[in-house]
């Protein structure tokens, strides 16, 4: 008999054709697979070729070595520990080695539910988390796993994971009470998880797809995964063993706390879903879209959020067409970031949508905005500018009101960049607070640009005490003059970009308005 290095037994290819023992049948090598002494067989090269669940347990995926002391005897090694085996010659050369299982360390339920934890927490979704349940039970738990969850119309929608790791998941039908009651109480069950022991008759009554998976198990158990603690989660885990416990007096607690565990993963994936699904709801109400065609005016964008959970933030920007062909146009910053900035932001943007279909005045706007704001008990802020572009003889009139917003700046095609003075105090704070209003026309080739201090306040991604500055956003837009708004605004993009590197920044928004042809 000769010994070298087995290969990981975690690895081990299942043995087919003529890559097996001579006399080693399906029936052999089943009987095997339930044992709970560690086997190994090794063949008359003297590789490993085979191990069994006690055995790949024992090794936990590390290289044993097999070291024979006689012809019937041997250890086993494993990361340097040696465990008494049993060796027995099989016909063509090969030989069993087989640990007691008194020899093979039972695991610790601890351990099982510290492995467990990250794995639990780390699953996203509904879906995936169910599936992560799975497998992590039939790891250790039992030998085939249901994860069953109530859905519409009457139905269980189910995921399933069987040793060594094979995967299922559809829909069934649910099973009335009185067939199944056991199930029944599971899923009815408001307590502490308790594991039930499932009837064999009972499990026949399942679906076929489900109760055909349990034959020839020694132990059918459900548990219920919820609601103990409010979370929301009806679900079952049903747990199928051929064998004794891997737990052993500690099956029972394994199985509970495990479930418990479970449940709180699958609450907190609803959780989050619903969440998410707010979330989506929000950013869709709140984000800025597309503005309007207008003849003779083109309108360009820029609208990048704060990094953070809602994909909006305080800046934003509307441009809303009237029916004499001018538009209404508002950029606007919310003081702060995040989404309580994001949830004012729709107050103000719904607001000024309403008022704007009643009131063309910018200081009369901005003025009951004001009102709005304070009325409502807000302690937050606005800055913004607001007005009316209105094509005209070849140019675009601009009339533009603001309350303590950066100056819009013009970029004119013969490369000068004007600043328009619009004075005016901050919307928000004080019920004196007074606006003015100006007017501006453009030529063509004229870009006007609204934007917010997202802009000249973006740091340095060397030196974050160094901002970008009034002095360079002129000189990129200086130097992109006579150029449409849509080349000026990705160059002022790039530059600032540049500028930010991968640091943070707040939010910005930009809005350019161009006279075209």
């Amino acid at each position: 008999m000769v010994s070298r290095p087995a290969p990981a037994s975690a690895a081990l290819p299942p043995m087919t054709g003529e890559d097996v023992p001579p006399g080693f049948d399906a029936f052999g090598r089943a009987v095997l697979e339930d044992v709970r002494d560690a086997v190994f067989l090794q063949d008359a090269d003297g590789a490993l070729r085979w191990a069994n669940p006690a055995a790949r347990t024992l090794t936990g995926g590390v290289e044993p070595r097999l070291h024979p002391v006689a012809e019937t005897s041997g250890h086993v090694e494993v990361s340097g520990n040696r465990r008494p085996a049993r060796v027995r010659a099989l016909p063509g050369g090969w030989h069993s080695w087989t640990v007691p299982a008194e020899d093979v360390p039972q695991r610790h339920v601890g351990d099982f539910l510290a492995e467990a934890g990250p794995r639990l927490a780390g699953a996203r979704g509904r879906h995936g988390t169910a599936r992560v349940i799975a497998e992590l039970a039939s790891a250790a738990l039992a030998d085939t796993v249901f994860v069953l969850l109530p859905t519409t119309r009457g139905r269980w929608e189910w995921w399933s994971c069987e040793r060594p790791s094979a995967h299922g998941h559809g829909r069934i039908r649910r099973v009335p009470a009185q067939v199944a009651p056991v199930l029944a109480a599971t899923f009815a069950a408001t307590g502490k998880p308790q594991p039930a022991p499932v009837p064999a008759p009972e499990v026949a009554t399942l679906p076929s797809i489900v109760a055909d998976r349990f034959a020839g198990h020694a132990d059918v158990t459900v548990v219920s995964l919820g609601p103990s603690a409010g979370s929301g989660v009806t679900g079952a885990l049903l747990l199928g063993r051929r064998a004794d416990p891997e737990f052993g007096a500690e099956q029972g607690r394994a199985v509970v706390e495990f479930a418990k565990a479970a449940g709180t993963a699958l609450a907190n994936a609803q959780r989050y879903a619903r969440q998410e699904e707010a979330t989506r709801g929000l950013e869709t109400t709140l984000r800025p879209v597309d503005p309007p065609e207008l003849d003779g005016a083109r309108f360009e964008t820029w609208y990048e959020p704060a990094a953070g959970v809602l994909a909006v933030g305080g800046d934003f920007y509307d441009v809303l067409a009237h029916d004499d062909g001018s538009a209404f146009l508002v950029l606007g910053d919310i003081c702060g970031k995040g989404a309580e900035a994001a949830a004012l932001t729709g107050r103000v943007r719904h607001a000024l949508t309403a008022l704007a279909m009643v009131e063309r005045d910018g200081r009369t706007l901005l003025r009951l905005l004001n009102e709005l704001l304070i009325a409502g008990g807000s302690s937050r802020f606005a800055t913004l500018v607001l007005g009316t572009a209105r094509p005209s003889d070849g140019g675009v009139g601009l009339t533009l009101a603001s309350g303590g917003h950066p100056a819009p700046l013009i970029v004119r095609r013969a490369g000068v960049v004007e600043e328009v003075t619009v004075p005016g105090t901050l919307v928000g704070i004080s019920p004196q607070a007074r606006f003015a209003e100006a007017e501006v026309r453009l030529e063509r080739g004229d870009v006007c640009l609204l934007y917010t201090d997202g802009i000249t306040e973006a740091r340095n991604r060397h030196d974050p005490t160094e901002l970008f500055g009034d002095d360079r956003l002129r000189a990129v837009l200086a130097a992109a003059a006579g150029e449409p708004a849509r080349e000026v605004v990705r160059r002022l993009r790039q530059a600032v970009r540049d500028w930010l590197g991968s640091s943070a920044h707040d939010d910005i928004a930009v809005l350019a308005i161009e006279c075209a042809d």
